[in-house]
């Protein structure tokens, strides 16, 4: 069975510099996937050129991203339009800045629904109150018609991972998505990442500099060490056994 996501030989460069250096990885379904390692890593930008969010003004991407037979970086942007928010999504790491300050959180979760379904106004509200009860949100009717500011980080992020969720996507990106997150709510997230992820049969790469998180959500792990992967394993093994120098160095750091 071939893999939901394979990429190879991905290269990403700013100007003059190379944050992604010939990175080859699969994403299998139903998987979590962990791209772990320190910050200035390249972990993002790789993750980030799947959907080509990257300024293309100053970000060149060489290689292959392959998706249900498809180069995603080469497809057209219409093509491109249809699948991103739809086949794959994005859970950018800062709630508080991925959300529109100007606009309710209903009608945020409601914008992939109103790009790519036919649903009518009072189907994508139902289909809103269903997510924000999925994600765990106790007063969804509330919380429809809150803005971001009204609302605590960990409110914030439930509401981009259920507007992640709104079409079902077979692929979620989470890019540190606890990161601006204190403790108590961090595990709070990884749990419903878990949950959600089992009950809807989406495949996460989680992005991450924090092995902990790694070792509570991910099936298998890839550690990227200044721009290219030292190691994949499943994550057993590498919490049991790493075979990579800077793997063991990461591990020993952790408390």
């Amino acid at each position: 069975m071939s893999p939901l996501l394979s990429i190879k030989n991905l290269r990403v460069s700013f100007k003059n510099f190379t944050a992604v250096n010939g990175v080859s990885f699969d994403v299998e379904k139903n998987e979590v996937f962990a791209v772990v390692g320190e910050s200035g890593s390249g972990k993002s930008a790789a993750a980030l050129s799947i959907t080509r969010l990257h300024n293309k003004n100053f970000t060149r991407v060489t290689g292959e991203i392959l998706f249900g037979g498809k180069n995603l970086l080469t497809i057209s942007e219409r093509e491109l339009y249809k699948i991103r928010g739809k086949e794959i999504a994005v859970i950018l790491q800062d709630p508080t800045t991925a959300l529109n300050p100007l606009i309710r959180a209903g009608k945020q979760i409601e914008e992939p629904l109103l790009y790519h379904t036919n649903f009518s106004a009072a189907a994508r509200k139902s289909r809103v109150l269903e997510l924000l009860n999925a994600v765990g949100i106790a007063n969804p009717h509330r919380v429809y018609s809150a803005f971001p500011h009204e609302l605590s980080g960990g409110m914030c992020q439930r509401i981009v991972i259920a507007a992640a969720l709104a079409c079902e996507p077979a692929l979620i990106i989470a890019d540190e998505p606890t990161t601006a997150l204190d403790v108590t709510v961090q595990s709070q997230i990884l749990d419903l990442l878990g949950t959600l992820q089992k009950n809807f049969g989406t495949a996460i790469i989680l992005i991450t500099h924090d092995l902990g998180v790694v070792a509570e959500t991910a099936h298998r792990v890839a550690v990227m060490h200044e721009g290219q992967i030292v190691e994949t394993a499943d994550v057993r093994r590498l919490f049991k056994n790493p075979s990579h120098p800077y793997t063991r160095r990461l591990l020993d750091s952790m408390p």
